[in-house]
């Protein structure tokens, strides 16, 4: 960095500079209050979970039982042999016996035929219609984020695994923190020395000025804390779901004062050869998901714990001509936890009616989102979502 003082560091960098130091910053902040200010137990977290690329529902929830489900599908269905038969004709992937054994505990709830109206094949698109809950109108903030803005600013309130900031947890005024994998890069020696100087806040700071300073300083108070759960923790792409929940759960168990963890999968675009990389997908979403909980369920933290898990559509009903499916629309959607009422919510879009040759959407997801709002981060879905008013039920006391 060579000889600089902080402010003619602060003064060089600029206001835009500073937002993006200050969003950079935060990501290495993101524990500096895990010693100072403990989460108290029975405080509901939401894991939120988003596999990329539109997960294929039709082979994760299977209508094994419908003919027109094998028949429109040769090559890529699943036999009676693949699959856990559940109920109402409806099975899930072999792969996914995690999946199954939360099932048989009423720990989770399987929401069919989610989407939104008029659903987008985009994946831009519709990946940004379900993060930030507006179907009909383009905004630019995540409805994580939107709740942000109404929480007092705490960098540790909600965290993203990785090191991209998505639309999911961006706000009007806050934005979420985000800890990459693999550890924290501290700087060393000299360097180390005057960064450090840029953390003393000055009276005369601008707001902007005194955020970009504190993080600094909260970065320096905390790294040593995250970086030996980090450490361990270098990213591998067949585990990387594991991975971060690993992360989510180590943290979480030190009573790290987050409300809202979200953590991510890709790979889910499956235009050809869908039927081994879909399956080997959806059986370490089971895996991991049902890992965390059971992790989650060795510390005081296990009635506080509930898992989202969705993607950005479902795919088309019939298969293409490379053995894999094309973009579609509506799909299920997971809520797992010990305090979820397990089960079947909605009705499983019919194969005999479709839409343009497409699912139909049975329910919205604005009504998951309600219910994480309301009954595990305790607020007002109104707020969030402007105008909706119903919910489902996921959620018990």
């Amino acid at each position: 960095m060579g000889d600089v003082s902080r402010r003619r560091f602060l003064q060089y960098s600029g206001a835009s500079a500073l937002a993006a130091m200050t969003t950079n910053l935060t990501m290495q902040d993101v524990a500096r209050a895990a010693s100072a200010s403990p989460l108290p137990l029975g405080t509901p977290i939401l894991v939120v979970v988003t596999l990329y690329g539109g997960n294929d529902g039709l082979n994760t929830v299977v209508p094994y039982a419908d003919p027109i489900y094998s028949s429109s599908r040769p090559g890529i269905s699943l036999s009676d042999a693949q699959v856990i038969p559940l109920a109402r004709g409806l099975a899930l992937n072999s792969s996914m016996t995690g999946f199954k054994s939360l099932w048989d505990q009423n720990r989770l709830a399987i929401v069919l035929g989610a989407s939104y109206p008029q659903p987008n094949h985009s994946h831009f698109t519709s990946m940004a219609i379900w993060q930030t809950a507006s179907p009909n109108k383009q905004i630019s903030s995540g409805w994580i984020g939107r709740w942000l803005d109404g929480q007092p600013r705490d960098p540790m309130r909600a965290i993203g695994m990785g090191s991209v900031l998505t639309p999911l947890l961006a706000g009007e005024h806050r934005v979420a923190s985000m800890l990459p994998l693999g550890g924290l890069v501290v700087p060393t020696g000299t360097l180390a020395t005057q960064t450090q100087q840029l953390a003393m806040v000055s009276p005369t700071d601008s707001v902007l000025a005194a955020d970009a300073s504190a993080s600094i300083g909260d970065f320096y108070q905390v790294a040593a804390t995250v970086q030996p759960v980090l450490k361990s923790q270098a990213p591998n792409a067949p585990n990387a779901l594991a991975q971060q929940l690993d992360v989510v759960a180590n943290l979480i168990a030190a009573n790290v004062p987050t409300r809202v963890w979200s953590v991510t999968l890709g790979g889910f675009d499956t235009h050809a050869d869908e039927l081994r990389a879909q399956s080997q997908l959806v059986g370490s979403v089971s895996d991991a998901v049902t890992n965390f909980l059971t992790k989650m369920d060795a510390t005081a933290r296990a009635r506080d714990v509930v898992v989202l898990v969705y993607s950005e559509f479902g795919r088309r009903v019939q298969a293409n001509a490379s053995l894999g499916t094309d973009h579609g629309t509506s799909g299920p959607v997971f809520i797992a936890g010990h305090r979820v009422a397990g089960g079947f919510y909605g009705e499983q879009p019919s194969l005999s009616q479709l839409v343009s040759g497409d699912l139909a959407v049975t329910s919205d997801f604005r009504d998951v989102y309600a219910s994480m709002l309301q009954d595990v981060l305790g607020t007002d879905a109104t707020q969030i979502m402007p105008g909706w008013t119903t919910k489902l039920n996921l959620i018990t006391p």
